[in-house]
């Protein structure tokens, strides 16, 4: 009987020496943990029930839950706000008709506010221009070689111009086409006059300019 009291004794104080050190770890790891609210163990790993609930301390407040035991919104990562699709550049083509006299490559008044209408108006929708080309033809009267000549003087009136008017001529670049890209044909027989009437809109430049639009 003396023996089975000094066994007992001895198993409840151990019993109690382990609780003590349960408890200590529980207590030791919860003062560590980032979320007091909830219980942890030494690794910070959230204790739970057979439920699978979380122990919650008796000044538990939601709060002080960890994101796993149902913390507020506030404690979850915010989203990263979605980047902006970078602009790209784009191309203007503009094609403005019926510039010049017959046999003329000088721009009349009537046909520089065509072009501030047509081509710099259309300009005004870059932030910065890369480069400007401009492209001048004519109607099929005359021989190939003259028509050469006139379509690249008609180009450089206008880059005249446009420089005038403030643009770059670093940025312009001037070709003639002659008579190798009609817009319109006028077939069939017609007196000269009616015939350089019907061609007069190929009398004309073509600007196409790339650069990043604002």
């Amino acid at each position: 009987m003396k023996t089975f009291r000094i066994l007992f004794a001895g198993a409840l104080a151990t019993g109690l020496a382990l609780s003590a050190v349960s408890f200590h770890a529980l207590g030791a790891a919860h003062e560590g943990a980032t979320n007091p609210g909830n219980w942890h163990n030494a690794s910070k790993i959230v204790w739970k029930n057979s439920s699978g609930e979380c122990w919650q301390a008796g000044y538990w407040t939601p709060a002080m839950s960890t994101p796993e035991c149902g913390g507020p919104e506030m404690m979850k990562p915010m989203a990263k706000p979605m980047a902006k699709p970078a602009k790209k550049a784009k191309t203007l083509t503009i094609t403005s008709t019926q510039l010049f006299a017959f046999n003329k490559s000088v721009l009349t008044s009537e046909a520089k506010g065509r072009v501030d209408r047509e081509v710099i108006g259309r300009l005004s929708e870059f932030a910065t221009i890369q480069f400007i080309n401009v492209y001048g033809h004519t109607d099929r009267i005359g021989s190939a070689q003259y028509n050469q000549k006139l379509s690249e003087r008609r180009a450089n009136a206008v880059k005249a111009y446009l420089v005038s008017k403030g643009v770059a001529t670093s940025r312009i670049e001037t070709y003639g086409y002659g008579k190798t890209s009609p817009a319109k044909k006028c077939p069939g027989k017609m007196s000269k006059k009616a015939l350089i009437e019907c061609l007069a809109p190929n009398r004309r430049v073509v600007v196409e300019a790339k650069g990043m639009p604002k």
